[in-house]
């Protein structure tokens, strides 16, 4: 027979694959997900960490979108993908608008896409500023831990700007075993820093942790803590002398733009990852276009839970996160098996609506 008469082998048949769905998960939801799970939560941001850290992840550049007529706003885009068991794509869309606090509202505000590993399909939109807030005082929780068990564990605590992120952060902490003795807050805004008081008197701080004081002066909660959280709005460096940090403290820079360059060069930095945390105008970006090198920093927390940097007891070391996108995706794909779990998920009928690729 003419081989080229012969009939052409035919692919199996691939079995149809079933209609993608897509749910919505609201921020009621993605609470009673969370609520209460902190170790579990500070352990898969860890696994997480180390996942990416192994390079089994991918987490190209955020993108900011900022408006001319609104110069302190803007919206920034973190797609993500992340491996391991339970695989999934997606994007983090989050706003920063700092005005929103003066009428009462928080400043930030976010969703998250799940994409499917296998088809790309969407398959869920998450309110995401609690998942947001939530990876970001897991991973500070975790830094705490690692960066503090080569020194006296802090009994001090200092918080420097006192919105949402720095309330999930002292629950976190809570959560995971955290107790002190006195706890500092300070904030430009006086209701702000009353109201996160009263927060902590709420939430059974006082009397089992310790004294809580409101200091007036920035320098004053500074020096008098072993561990300074700062979680602030600000746009540019506003503490600038390293006096300040010359008992040691163990910082968490979360909000990355608070610190002079020249306090981070006389302190041991950790970032959770280098080429994100040197953009932007951070403050480890500002301190490399000062240097003209990054030899300030000493690695990352992967490289600190992996024993490959042991931060030094003789210095301030401080932890500047820039806040990864595939830490968003692993809390958002465990919200939404817990969702599912609790057989509470809200699909949209007909979402995707031709799926015919013929018609």
């Amino acid at each position: 027979m003419n081989p080229l008469l012969s009939p052409t082998p035919q692919p199996a048949t691939s079995p149809a694959a079933p209609a993608p769905s897509f749910a919505v998960i609201s921020g009621a939801q993605v609470r009673r997900a969370l609520d209460g799970r902190e170790k579990q939560l500070v352990e898969l941001v860890e696994a997480t960490y180390r996942l990416h850290g192994a390079g089994d992840s991918v987490n190209p550049p955020s993108y900011f979108l900022r408006f001319p007529d609104r110069p302190t706003a803007r919206i920034i885009a973190l797609p993500a993908s992340v491996g391991g068991p339970v695989p999934v794509d997606g994007l983090k869309w989050i706003s920063s608008f700092p005005a929103n606090v003066a009428s009462g509202l928080p400043r930030a505000s976010a969703v998250l896409v799940l994409n499917d590993h296998d088809t790309g399909y969407p398959f869920a939109c998450l309110e995401s500023s609690i998942i947001s807030a939530t990876r970001t005082a897991a991973s500070a929780a975790l830094a705490a831990d690692w960066l503090s068990r080569g020194r006296p564990r802090p009994t001090r605590i200092g918080f420097f700007g006192t919105g949402l992120i720095a309330r999930y952060i002292h629950t976190f902490l809570a959560g995971t075993g955290w107790t002190f003795e006195t706890i500092g807050v300070h904030d430009v805004s006086a209701d702000s820093a009353a109201g996160f008081h009263g927060y902590l008197r709420r939430a059974g701080a006082h009397g089992h942790t310790g004294q809580i004081t409101v200091h007036d002066s920035a320098e004053e909660l500074v020096r008098s803590s072993d561990l300074v959280v700062f979680a602030t709005v600000a746009d540019r460096p506003h503490v600038t002398d390293p006096g300040w940090f010359a008992h040691h403290p163990l910082v968490l820079h979360v909000s990355l733009r608070d610190l002079a360059p020249e306090i981070l060069l006389a302190s041991a930095n950790i970032v959770d990852d280098v080429e994100h945390c040197l953009k932007a105008d951070t403050s480890p970006h500002l301190a490399e276009q000062l240097t003209g090198n990054r030899d300030f920093l000493h690695g990352t927390l992967d490289d600190v839970m992996a024993g490959r940097v042991t931060p030094p007891a003789d210095r301030p070391v401080i932890f500047s996160p820039f806040g990864l996108g595939v830490l968003d995706l692993a809390v958002g794909k465990y919200v939404y098996d817990e969702v599912v779990r609790a057989g509470q998920l809200h699909l949209i009928d007909d979402f995707f609506h031709d799926l015919r690729r013929y018609g």
